[in-house]
């Protein structure tokens, strides 16, 4: 059996599987991001908890996300690829939207653990300082730079003829490398939303000492479990894809060497998979 062969079947098993993961995760996705919407909206017991809000703002920003993973597994089954090597404007608008969905995504789910460690703390002015008002403005400001920063690096992708869609910029390429990817996208939210959250279960695993009433004691002790389980989820999806794409940036594949072209294109189908669990 020859290289190209192998190579093209190689190519074709990354395709099926990003078709069929796509569809079970955009139909995951859609139930549990409507689920959340419908739950902390329409209660009344979330109407006014910051938790909620910042939950919601991520369910939302996950909805965007997943009309553009439904982008891409409708482009991969009609071309074969995610057809950003196609179209000039489709290669920026992907890193766009999707850099800007995942990095509101992600600081909401820091937002949130912050926000839990300051309601369960046992210091009345800690509880005091963090207001829906202040989580509103907040959000606001992350949200507004999470998109001027996402059009400032999506717009330095261009598509070049070997490579595909990839930086042209090198001052870019040392950004995403070093910071970007490594600390905005990968260990600062991990290391607040990691942190917040056990100092939050810690508070919560004493909050019976305090003069709550049983219904509030049980919301926060549920809401941080809730918190909690969401940050190692969080934790454990998004570092593999990290590693991934600090490598592709700094040694992109070229088409000529089809055999590490087509790993390379599966490798980035499985690990996509695994990061998008993050938005179900």
């Amino acid at each position: 059996m020859s290289s190209s062969s192998v190579s093209d079947g190689i190519l074709k098993i990354a395709t099926q599987y990003s078709i069929y993961s796509g569809s079970i995760i955009i139909g995951l996705g859609f139930i549990g991001n409507a689920l959340n919407l419908l739950v902390f909206t329409q209660l009344k017991l979330f109407r006014t908890n910051r938790c909620a809000f910042y939950i919601t703002i991520e369910s939302i920003f996950n909805f965007i996300y997943q009309f553009v993973y439904i982008s891409l597994t409708v482009l991969i089954s009609t071309y074969g690829d995610d057809a950003t090597e196609r179209f000039f404007i489709w290669c920026k608008l992907r890193y766009i939207l999707g850099q800007t969905c995942g990095l509101t995504t992600f600081y909401m789910i820091c937002f949130t653990a912050v926000d839990q460690f300051f309601s369960t703390n046992h210091h009345f002015h800690l509880r005091q300082m963090c207001t829906l008002k202040l989580g509103r403005y907040l959000s606001l400001m992350f949200i507004c730079f999470a998109i001027i920063h996402s059009i400032v690096l999506g717009c330095s992708y261009s598509i070049h003829p070997t490579l595909g869609c990839v930086l042209s910029n090198y001052v870019w390429v040392q950004y995403s490398t070093y910071f970007f990817y490594p600390v905005l996208f990968g260990f600062l939210p991990i290391i607040i939303a990691s942190l917040f959250s056990m100092l939050a279960y810690h508070n919560v695993r004493h909050i019976v000492r305090r003069q709550l009433p049983i219904i509030r004691r049980k919301l926060d002790k549920q809401i941080t479990a809730m918190v909690l389980m969401r940050v190692i989820a969080y934790v454990c999806l998004v570092v593999p894809y990290n590693a991934y794409r600090i490598y592709s940036i700094n040694y992109p594949t070229s088409r000529s060497v089809p055999m590490a072209y087509a790993v390379g294109r599966l490798l980035q189908a499985i690990l996509m998979s695994i990061n998008n669990i993050n938005f179900i």
